[in-house]
């Protein structure tokens, strides 16, 4: 007798639900989706203890007629899909006709729908793939579906379900995406009867992005839009000061899918250049139109991941138009004096306030109450206290809820006295001996009495320098704080970039040539790219099976680090073997660039500061080093006058004092 045996149709659902039914989130993504093919206006969601009790999407769709009710249940059945000509073109959330099937061979699941045409509906019940019951239903046109005792004949995979909270989160991630790739369509999510998000439905996406992530971090949003022969994309992305720890706030979809695909989620981030730190990614929603034969959506059940056709000229597409929009905006921070100066000078309420901030945010520790002096330095000459005593921290970041602002406190290390008054430099007792610094040989005038909202970047005054690391700077707008090192980096940038763009033949011999051995591997990955390290101007020699000899290098390299560079650029190609000549020499420009900048701790005199300032505003992007950190912050006036009181609540009139007076 044989072994091989046909499957039941309950077991065979059970299979596929494997694959397309993970947790509670994956059955709320294929209902919804479900919906969005009906061309739906609405949807509502509702789930109960994270939709391990019941899950429920009732839309106001086209509905199923009764006579395909029973049917839609049975696997591989569709109206989505018809040829084989159709699966090249799909322009459907679904089209395998497998989400139903697997959803009710592992749970209890209770379908009502009607068209438009019909004077009754239908409701069908169906427990582990069996049929309950099969009857005549409301008349209301739509659909209202409700899946209740998830995976209770495959105990096996309840084990696997993560906490309650983590399936919530992963319902409420979907729906999300879902909604950011449809803001046509009003969406709400309501678990144990509390309503945790809602959209309009009036498809402004910047709403939608709002009604997610709040409205501030809607309000950095900055719109894009570009198209060529075969795409046409649009969408939001952050402003580089708004910017999280992962790539999960990235959201990318095709013909309004939700898709993750790292190749396109790197062109977004490459469309920063240098704007975002190390570390830090932006906020996104890129929407991407183009012809369903482009795109194969049959590639996993799931329908998370698919292929490209022209996937680098998508890329390229994308990078750009982005990179266009950022360079019209000025990105500046401005810093609110609110966010770190309190109504009043109680230390002690503030550190609980950021305290109880800490539970949710991250928050750097600040010492409150450190004594130790800052010193300002103006006219030249670094003070009379030797400058290893000066203080350097790092910049003190305060998520606040939907918002972040990252200060360089070093310039108001602020001490909150008894009597309530602010010193931003110590108390005057207990300042450290230093030069005495006379107001009238600081130059305060402000030649620039233009606009400053008006201009790219503002032209800077220089007033004096921070702790050998800041130089403070003025304008018609405000006072402005510029980190030297990075204002040097970003110029020292755009000038490598360039020299390197056009490498001559201009080289340095070494006095000993430079005899560099390799694994096998690592050979072969340099062979296959010596025209990219000719490129930038290392011409390597074969010297032996898995060696190499270099006799010269490029007459930019930084005297005293011609080795140690020649290896950091060689090991760049090694480990990223599909490294660009672009890329490269970006990579090298920003080496180059930070190895040559001034550190912090240096003092500069006044004609070197005043020509820093001058060269800043010169730059194709003065705002941010080559790593994305910003090169200055901004306190306009009105942030000034509220750290100085200037700016309060109105006195109660002396009369009206008086009379309530107890005597």
């Amino acid at each position: 007798m044989g072994k091989i045996h046909e499957l039941t149709d309950v077991l065979a659902d059970q299979i596929a639900a494997g694959e397309v039914i993970e947790r509670p989130a994956s059955i709320v993504k294929e209902l919804v989706e479900n919906s969005l093919d009906a061309d739906s206006k609405r949807i509502d969601i509702i789930v109960e203890n994270s939709g391990l009790d019941s899950i429920r999407v009732i839309d106001d769709g086209s509905g199923i007629a009764s006579d395909d009710v029973k049917i839609a249940f049975k696997r591989h059945a569709t109206s989505k899909i018809a040829t084989r000509r159709d699966l090249f073109k799909v322009k459907t959330m679904g089209f395998r006709g497998e989400a139903l099937p697997s959803i009710a061979s592992v749970a209890d699941i209770t379908l009502t729908t009607a068209t438009s045409e019909s004077t009754s509906g239908s409701l069908i019940h169906i427990h582990g793939g069996e049929l309950v019951d099969l009857k005549p239903g409301p008349a209301r046109q739509g659909t209202d579906v409700v899946v209740r005792e998830l995976f209770f004949n495959t105990p096996a995979r309840l084990k696997y379900l993560k906490s309650p909270q983590t399936e919530l989160a992963r319902i409420t991630d979907i729906v999300n995406r879902l909604a950011l790739a449809n803001p046509q369509v009003a969406f709400s999510l309501t678990h144990n009867n509390k309503e945790l998000f809602r959209t309009a439905g009036n498809d402004n996406l910047q709403q939608v992005v709002a009604a997610i992530y709040g409205i501030q971090v809607g309000k950095k949003m900055l719109s894009f839009a570009g198209e060529d022969n075969d795409f046409q994309i649009d969408g939001l992305v952050s402003l580089p000061e708004l910017t999280r720890a992962s790539r999960q706030y990235i959201t990318i979809t095709i013909n309004h899918r939700y898709i993750r695909n790292f190749e396109l989620t790197k062109a977004i981030i490459n469309g920063y250049e240098s704007k975002l730190m190390v570390g830090r990614y932006p906020i996104a929603v890129l929407n991407i139109q183009l012809d369903p034969v482009l795109v194969d959506v049959n590639v996993h059940p799931a329908k998370r991941e698919v292929r490209l056709s022209k996937e680098p000229e998508l890329s390229a597409l994308i990078a750009k138009v982005i990179r266009q929009r950022i360079s019209t905006e000025n990105l500046i921070p401005d810093v609110d004096a609110n966010q770190f100066i309190p109504d009043k000078p109680d230390v002690d309420n503030l550190e609980h306030q950021l305290s109880e901030a800490a539970k949710q945010y991250t928050t750097p520790s600040i010492d409150f109450h450190s004594q130790s002096p800052v010193t300002v330095i103006n006219n030249g000459g670094p003070a009379d206290a030797d400058a290893s005593d000066s203080i350097v921290r790092e910049p003190i970041v305060i998520h606040k809820k939907d918002e972040l602002a990252s200060l360089p406190m070093q310039a108001f290390d602020q001490r909150y006295q008894d009597e309530g008054i602010i010193y931003p430099f110590g108390s005057p007792d207990e300042q450290a001996p230093q030069k005495s610094v006379k107001a009238e040989n600081i130059e305060l005038d402000v030649q620039d009495k233009s606009d400053q909202s008006k201009k790219r970047f503002p032209n800077l005054q220089y007033i004096g320098q921070l702790q050998g690391t800041f130089l403070l700077a003025q304008a018609s707008d405000g006072l402005y704080i510029v980190d030297q090192h990075a204002a040097q980096e970003r110029i020292n940038y755009e000038r490598f970039r360039k020299e390197i763009g056009e490498v001559s033949s201009d080289q340095q011999a070494f006095l000993v040539p430079l005899v560099l051995n390799y694994s096998t591997v690592d050979t072969m990955t340099i062979t296959q790219h010596l025209d990219v390290l000719e490129s930038v101007g290392l011409h390597l020699e074969s010297f032996g099976p898995n060696s190499f000899i270099l006799r010269s290098h490029p007459i930019w390299f930084a005297e005293g680090q011609e080795e140690a560079t020649a290896k950091e650029m060689i090991e760049w190609l090694i480990n990223d073997g599909k490294i660009s000549i672009h890329d490269f020499r970006q990579r090298t420009a920003i080496m180059m660039s930070c190895k040559r900048a001034i550190k912090a701790n240096h003092h500069l005199d006044d004609r070197e500061a005043k020509a820093l300032l001058q060269r800043l505003p010169k730059c194709e992007n003065p705002f941010n080093c080559p790593h994305g950190r910003p090169v200055t912050v901004h306190f306009n006036d009105r942030d000034l006058e509220k750290m100085f009181k200037r700016i309060q609540d109105s006195h109660v009139p002396f009369a009206q004092d008086f009379d309530e007076h107890e005597f």
